[in-house]
């Protein structure tokens, strides 16, 4: 763990998320920091999501892999276990089996959020965003924009939007929006002021609150 990285990624989350309440259009509550799984990048997620602050998130993608039951069970009780909200990528079945909060739907599947709010209204539902035109999507609690910075994984085919062009998409958004793609504790300050209402993130959130 990387205590200064930690803290600096938390204050600023916390900030943007209280900021964000001014002018909130959030249907509930949430969490200022979300920690996105990737089954490469982050082998053993509940070890991080049992190191994150208490109230942050986490965002299980399992892309597939036959462990996913085993893992999702994993940050379920990691996350109940620090008042944390579990969403799971793209798997609402897995999300009833492990009774996680909500899903989380990348852009192509954006038109599920709809019926999946219908059928659990109890759930939150995010979104990824990658383009102007997938910002207007209904059902979501809120979106996921990225890359705001340049990234690695799959994002990184992406150009980044830059700060201007990623405070011009919170705009024009329906619902809050969370920004993801290349933050870490050295760029996570330039987003104080961009209307995000929080931070998300892979590496750097598994480099700051990971284990050792």
């Amino acid at each position: 763990m990387n205590q200064a990285d930690a803290e600096i990624l938390w204050e600023v989350a916390s900030v943007l998320a209280r900021d964000g309440a001014k002018v909130s259009r959030a249907r509930r509550n949430l969490p200022p920091l979300l920690f996105f799984t990737d089954p490469d990048r982050t082998p053993r997620p509940w070890e991080t999501a049992a190191r994150l602050p208490a109230g942050a998130g986490v965002v299980f993608r399992h892309f597939g892999r036959a462990d996913a039951r085993e893992t999702a069970q994993r940050l379920r009780e990691a996350t109940q276990a620090r008042g944390g909200l579990l969403l799971i990528g793209l798997d609402a079945e897995l999300a009833e089996a492990v009774g996680a909060d909500g899903v989380h739907l990348p852009e192509r599947a954006l038109d599920q959020a709809v019926g999946i709010a219908a059928a659990r209204p109890d759930w939150r539902i995010t979104g990824a965003v990658h383009s102007t035109a997938a910002l207007a999507s209904p059902g979501l609690d809120a979106l996921v924009a990225s890359p705001v910075f340049a990234a690695g994984g799959t994002s990184g085919a992406r150009p980044p939007l830059g700060l201007k062009a990623f405070a011009d998409w919170v705009a024009a958004a329906p619902c809050p929006v969370y920004a993801l793609g290349g933050i870490d504790a050295g760029k996570a300050r330039g987003l104080i002021g961009s209307g995000a209402c929080g931070l998300a993130a892979i590496s750097a959130i598994q480099a700051a609150f990971g284990p050792d």
